[in-house]
Formats: C-alpha cells, sequence, structure tokens
C-alpha cells in the first residue's frame, strides 16, 4: 500500500511557543477531508490510482471472478469484442473490463433489476440502441384433478388449464454478438457526447440523465469545461464543506449503485485481465487471497474479514489480555477535548476485574481512531464553524472472544465484527449522539479513507460503525499513535515539574 504523507514543516516549532488546540499529528494522508480543496493534478493522480486498487476487493471476493477472467479472455467472446471495437472505434479493454463486471462473461445473465446479457442492457436501453426485445403470448398448460358425482359415486377426472402468459420471444440481448456490437456502438456514442471515455464508463451504469446532472453540477461548481471535467477530478472536488450540490448528488447516486465509482472499478478490471493474461496462476492466488476466514457465505462480506485471520485473534479470554503486558497493545489515550474522541463508561464494564485491560488495543488502531477522529474534527469546522465539537464516542476497543477468566474458547459468536476485537485492531464508534452535521463529516471521513485503502468499516448495529485499518497501513497509523505519545509528553512533563 502507498501512503502519500503530507508532512507540515511549521507544526513542530509552533507547538513548542503556543499550544495547540488540539492533535494535530505530524504524519498526514494528503488530500483526504478538507484538504480535498488543494488537489493538485499530481496528488489527483495518486489519489486516482489509489482509489483504482481499492477496487480489488469489490471485484475479486466474487466467487465467479475467476471463471468470469477465463470466459472473458476465451476465444470466442475475444473474436467478438474485437470485432466490435474495431467497428465502433471504442477500446476493446473496456468492452472487456464492463463485460466482466457486468456479467462475467455469462451471455444468459439477468439481474433482478431487469438487465440481461453478456453486456446486462436494460430493456428501455435495447430498443434505443437497435436491439429487438419482441413479446408475445405463451400458453402454460397445468392440469389437476378435479371430483365429480355421478349415481352417488365420486370419481376424479384430469382438467387441463391453458393460460396465456406475456413472455419475450425474442432477446438480442442474450445474444453476445448483437449485444456486444450495440454496446459498442451506444459507449462510442456517449464518449462523442460528454466529451471523454470515462464519462461514457459512468453513464452506462449511472445513466445519460445522471451524467448530464453531475457535469452541470462540476462546471457550476468549479468553472470548468466539460472538456476539463474528469470524472475522478469531479468525484474527488467536492465535500460536505464544498461543491455541497456535486458532493449530495454524488452521494444519492453511491446509495443507489455505487455508480460513481463504477469508472474506477472498470479501470481494475482492466488491470487484473491483464494480469490473469500474464498469469493466471498468480490471478488465482490474489483471489484466494479475498477470501475470508469468516464468511460462511460465498463472499467476504466486507474488508475487515479480508484483512484479519484466525490466528489474529489471540485474546480470547481476559487472561490473555492480562498476560500481553505492552507486547502488542498501547493504553488508549484518554482526553476528549485535545484527541476528539471520548471513551464510553461501558467499555469493559461486564468485566470488572479486568476493566483496565479493554481500554487498549494495538498501536496501528489507536492510530486509527486518532486519525479519524483529527479529520472529521477539522472537517466539521470547516462546515459548520460556529458549532462546537462533540468527541467521538468510542464503545470498544480490545475484546477476548471467551469468557472472562476462562480457558480459551471454540470462537462460538457467529459474528465477524464480534470476533475481530480479539485481535486489538479494530474498534467501535457510535455516532447515536453526534449532531447531524458532525455525523455527516464522521461518515465522508470514513469513506475518503476507504477509498484510498487505508480502512474499511462496517455497520454495526444502528448507530454504531466497526473500524479497522488495513494491513499495509498500520505502520502509518501506528506513526501518527507515536505522534500522540509526543503530544501529550510535554504536558505531562510540565505537570510533572509544577508538582516538585
Amino acid at each position: 500500500m502507498k501512503v502519500v504523507l503530507c508532512l507540515l514543516p511549521g507544526l513542530l516549532l509552533s507547538a513548542q511557543t503556543a499550544p495547540v488546540p488540539y492533535f494535530e499529528p505530524k504524519h498526514r494522508v494528503a488530500g483526504i477531508g478538507i484538504s480535498r480543496e488543494d488537489l493538485s493534478d499530481d496528488l489527483l493522480q495518486v489519489r486516482t490510482d489509489l482509489m483504482i486498487q481499492s477496487q480489488t476487493f469489490a471485484i475479486l471476493r466474487e466467487p465467479l471472478a475467476l471463471i468470469g477472467a477465463r470466459r472473458i479472455t476465451g476465444p470466442k467472446l475475444q473474436s467478438l469484442f474485437r470485432n466490435a471495437s474495431k467497428r465502433s472505434g471504442f477500446p476493446l479493454a473496456d468492452l472487456e473490463a464492463i463485460s466482466y463486471l457486468e456479467s462475467w462473461g455469462d451471455p444468459k445473465a439477468q439481474s433482478p433489476a431487469g438487465p440481461r446479457g453478456i453486456m446486462q442492457i436494460a430493456e428501455g436501453t435495447a430498443r434505443r440502441i437497435g436491439l429487438k426485445v419482441v413479446h408475445g403470448k405463451r400458453y402454460v398448460v397445468t392440469t389437476e384433478k378435479v371430483a365429480v358425482k355421478r349415481k352417488g359415486k365420486t370419481t376424479y377426472k384430469t382438467v387441463r388449464h391453458r393460460t396465456a402468459t406475456d413472455a419475450i420471444v425474442r432477446d438480442d440481448r442474450l445474444s453476445p454478438e448483437r449485444s456486444i456490437n450495440a454496446a459498442a456502438k451506444y459507449l462510442a456514442g456517449m464518449e462523442q457526447r460528454f466529451g471523454g471515455r470515462d464519462w461514457a464508463i459512468f453513464a452506462y451504469h449511472c445513466g445519460e440523465g445522471c451524467v448530464s446532472e453531475i457535469l452541470d453540477l462540476t462546471r457550476r461548481a468549479n468553472g470548468e469545461s466539460l472538456v476539463q471535467a474528469t470524472v475522478a477530478r469531479t468525484f474527488f472536488c467536492a465535500s460536505p464543506a464544498r461543491n455541497r450540490d456535486l458532493y449530495q448528488a454524488l452521494q444519492r447516486n453511491m446509495l443507489r449503485d455505487y455508480s460513481p465509482t463504477y469508472w474506477f472499478r472498470v479501470r481494475r478490471a482492466q488491470e487484473l485481465l491483464a494480469l490473469f493474461r500474464r498469469n493466471p496462476s498468480s490471478f488465482a492466488e490474489l483471489a484466494d487471497s479475498y477470501r475470508s476466514d469468516f464468511s460462511a457465505g460465498p463472499r467476504a462480506p466486507n474488508r475487515l474479514t479480508v484483512w484479519l485471520r484466525r490466528q489474529d485473534l489471540v485474546y480470547q479470554t481476559g487472561s490473555d489480555l492480562r498476560a500481553d503486558d505492552g507486547r502488542r497493545l498501547a493504553r488508549v489515550l484518554d482526553q476528549p477535548e485535545f484527541f476528539g474522541y471520548a471513551l464510553s463508561e461501558a467499555i469493559g464494564a461486564a468485566d470488572p476485574e479486568n476493566q483496565p485491560y479493554y481500554l487498549q488495543a494495538t498501536p496501528a488502531a489507536l492510530g486509527t481512531l486518532l486519525y479519524i477522529a483529527f479529520e472529521t474534527r477539522r472537517l466539521h469546522r470547516a462546515l459548520a464553524p460556529e458549532e462546537g465539537f462533540l468527541p467521538l464516542e468510542v464503545t470498544s476497543l480490545v475484546q477476548p472472544v471467551g469468557p472472562a477468566n476462562g480457558a480459551g474458547t471454540d470462537l462460538p459468536h457467529p459474528r465477524p465484527e464480534v470476533l475481530a476485537h480479539a485481535s486489538g485492531h479494530v474498534f467501535d464508534i457510535s455516532y447515536e449522539r453526534l449532531p447531524p452535521g458532525e455525523r455527516e463529516c464522521l461518515r465522508f471521513v470514513l469513506d475518503d479513507l476507504g477509498w484510498e485503502g487505508y480502512l474499511g468499516f462496517v455497520q454495526e448495529g444502528p448507530e454504531t460503525v466497526h473500524v479497522g485499518c488495513s494491513p499495509g497501513s498500520r505502520e502509518f497509523f501506528a506513526s501518527v499513535f507515536q505522534d500522540a505519545l509526543e503530544a501529550v509528553k510535554p504536558v505531562q512533563d510540565t505537570t510533572k515539574t509544577d508538582a516538585q
């Protein structure tokens, strides 16, 4: 994982000459939260690359990812993709990637929402782009036994019923040749209409009306021409505190079907298909690494169930916590006004004997918490400077799987979120008491860091979010925790001197 740091040269000096109102880490991730307002072209490219890489989970957690790669790169479909690309002028790699994501290369694929075929085309769109979808009547014959009384006796006879139903009698969407050619031509047309291939791909998932609205809001927000606006810059230029109309439009579409991230996902699908061509075994190994140790279903439910493994669950009892003795865990820093989070009194309350040991986590987890609170407070101050900031409520840190003082258990809890606390790498934040503006800022910061692959989070109940950082960013967040220790040390030294 590539972490982009933005060091502030004057920060250390200012900390020595004047009190800092709240914790500001020396280690920073550039372009996150309120810092989106200053995205240079170079930083935009870095954020875009990280966003593309973070789509790996969404693709490879699917059970059909490997089968789909075999289908897409097979000779029959390759011939169809090449011909469609040649006729339309739309790039071969984009057509392959879209088909891969839409259907895993299955010509008979059907979405519950209605789209069908290898390119997953909706019926209305199919007609507009020249594909025939013909409805007609089909008859279904059913039989039943009916009781008949004759001369005081009951006999049964079989009665046949012929029922007319509406059915599709011809559907060109199920013909790979016709649907791939039509989709390629459609995409090429949208590229010309919207002025960019990225926008054509966005529109393929979101719809032309959706993209027209987003482009109009982008132009009004930044004064950019349609030629200058890109999907990546549009996605990263809005926040709750800046270009709010654009931000809200993107949020609506994210909640609907994640369309604003579709172009990034297509880019990653291209890279993965290229990997499969070069080295199928490496692709298979990568796909296998996205299987969850905790998932009973066919796919990993979230990133944390991939990042954490069974061997990470080292704290199965309260005795395990006591025996740690600072080897892997560190004590959480408890200064709500300075650090921006507060510890719930409920943490460890069910196990009074070991309660102090529940107020720990790995340095990486604590650094992640510190950084989330820092970025949330910065964004909230820009969004609503007149409002006070309510420290985020932390409701759980490390927590053993088994009973407080018993032997190890056989991991009886079915939910991965419960098990994950036994690693010390995760924590829970409740936003039940947060005002709406601060809640919005917290969710935005979580999304922003999550899109770049720094952390994952899961809704844990109606008002709680379960958070953990990625393995590749643990060193960075541990450095943030070290920044916090250094920030409180001068205060502790001053208090000691005063006491003497």
